[in-house]
């Protein structure tokens, strides 16, 4: 089976994650320290793909997350009916 990321993109993504411990790793714009173990992964592929080595294209999910959203919002919604309509009942018998 062929690998998905080269060997040197690895090292590439091994050198990031020594510097974030290190405390030297920064973010692009804001050039704040990063402390998130993921984002150091990313900043480590961004670099090996801008070098040009073997690292698979970053995943669009701007939109199966907006679908995967309107479908859980849909049910919040459901269930925020059914409970507001117990509290205004249950008020109405208080007063």
């Amino acid at each position: 089976m062929a690998r998905k990321y080269s060997k040197s993109a690895s090292k590439d993504v091994e050198g990031a994650m020594r510097k974030r411990k290190k405390g030297t790793l920064k973010s692009g714009k804001s050039g704040k320290k990063v402390k998130s173990r993921k984002q150091a992964i990313a900043i480590g592929l961004s670099e090996a793909r801008q070098k040009g080595k073997k690292v698979p294209k970053k995943k669009s999910s701007s939109k199966s997350k907006s679908a995967g959203k309107s479908k859980s919002t849909a049910k919040r919604k459901s269930t925020s009916t059914r409970k507001s309509t117990s509290k205004s009942q249950s008020g109405g018998k208080r007063s």
